[in-house]
C-alpha cells in the first residue's frame, strides 16, 4: 500500500518537473496571463468601490474582489493549459510515449495537475503585489499565505483535471478553445468571486453551491484579508476540493488512453 502511494508520488513529481520546464522556455506566458487580473482590479475594482453598488459589509469592494480574481486568474490559467497542452501533446505524439511507459495515469493526471498549480503560483506573487500597490489590507501572516497557495494548488488541480477531461473528448484545439470559453466564465460569474451569494437568485445559489471555485474563493477570503472571514470554514472548503480533486482524477486517468483514439 505505502510502496504504491509512493510510487505515484514519486511519478506525479516526475510529470511536474517535466510540465514546469516548459516554462523556462516560454515565460512569457505568465506575463500575458497577469494581463487580466490586473484590468480586473485597477479597473473595474476601483470603480465598484466608489459607486457602493454591492454590499459587502464593512470589507471595502476592492479587498472583496481581490481574492475572487485570484481565483478566476488561476482558474483561466488551469483550464488552457490542461487541455489545450494535451492535445497539443496528443499531435506531437508525446501521449503516446507517456501511455506506453510504466507511468499510472493517476501520476500523469496529478502530475500536470501540480504543475498548473505551479503555474498558477505567479499569480498569486503578481495579485499579492498589485493588491499592496492598491491598498488592499491582506493578511501578512506567513501561516495564511500558505493557507493561501494550497488553496490555489488544490483549485488548480482541479480545474486542470477537469480541463484534461474535455482534452480527452475533444479533438481539435479550436473545439476545445470554443469550450474551455463557454465554461470558465459561467464557473466565474455563479460563484461569490465578485459578489456575495445572498444577492443572487435561488436557482444561481443552487449552482453556487455546486461550484467549486465558490469554495476556493471562500477559503481564499478568509485567509487572504485582513479582516476576512470564511462562511464555510477553511477546513470544509479544503475538503471539498480535494475531493473534487480526487474525483476528477479518478475520472480522467480512466478516460486519459481515449486521447489518442
Amino acid at each position: 500500500m505505502f510502496s504504491a502511494i509512493r510510487e505515484l508520488w514519486t511519478k506525479t513529481l516526475v510529470i511536474t518537473e517535466l510540465e514546469v520546464r516548459k516554462l523556462r522556455h516560454d515565460p512569457t506566458d505568465l506575463i500575458i496571463r497577469a494581463v487580466q487580473p490586473a484590468l480586473w482590479l485597477i479597473i473595474f475594482g476601483q470603480v465598484f468601490t466608489r459607486t457602493r453598488a454591492i454590499p459587502t459589509g464593512d470589507i471595502p469592494y476592492l479587498d472583496f474582489m481581490t481574492p475572487g480574481i485570484l481565483a478566476q486568474s488561476a482558474l483561466f490559467v488551469a483550464i488552457f493549459s490542461g487541455g489545450m497542452t494535451l492535445i497539443w501533446e496528443r499531435d506531437l505524439g508525446i501521449v503516446q510515449k507517456f501511455l506506453s511507459a510504466p507511468i499510472p495515469r493517476a501520476a500523469i493526471v496529478l502530475g500536470k495537475g501540480v504543475a498548473s498549480g505551479v503555474r498558477c503560483f505567479s499569480q498569486v506573487i503578481f495579485i499579492y503585489l498589485l493588491a499592496l500597490l492598491l491598498g488592499v489590507h491582506l493578511n501578512h501572516n506567513p501561516i495564511a499565505f500558505l493557507e493561501v497557495v494550497l488553496i490555489v494548488f488544490l483549485g488548480a488541480g482541479c480545474f486542470c483535471t477537469f480541463s484534461l477531461i474535455i482534452g480527452c473528448l475533444v479533438k481539435s484545439r479550436e473545439r476545445f478553445t470554443g469550450i474551455g470559453q463557454l465554461i470558465t466564465m459561467p464557473l466565474f460569474f455563479a460563484s461569490n468571486a465578485i459578489y456575495p451569494i445572498s444577492l443572487m437568485p435561488d436557482w444561481l445559489k443552487l449552482i453556487s453551491h455546486i461550484n467549486p471555485l465558490t469554495y476556493e474563493v471562500d477559503a481564499l477570503r478568509g485567509s487572504m484579508l485582513a479582516h476576512g472571514a470564511s462562511i464555510y470554514g477553511f477546513g470544509l472548503d479544503c475538503t471539498i476540493l480535494l475531493l473534487t480533486l480526487i474525483g476528477l482524477t479518478f475520472i480522467c486517468g480512466r478516460i486519459y488512453p481515449r486521447v489518442v483514439m
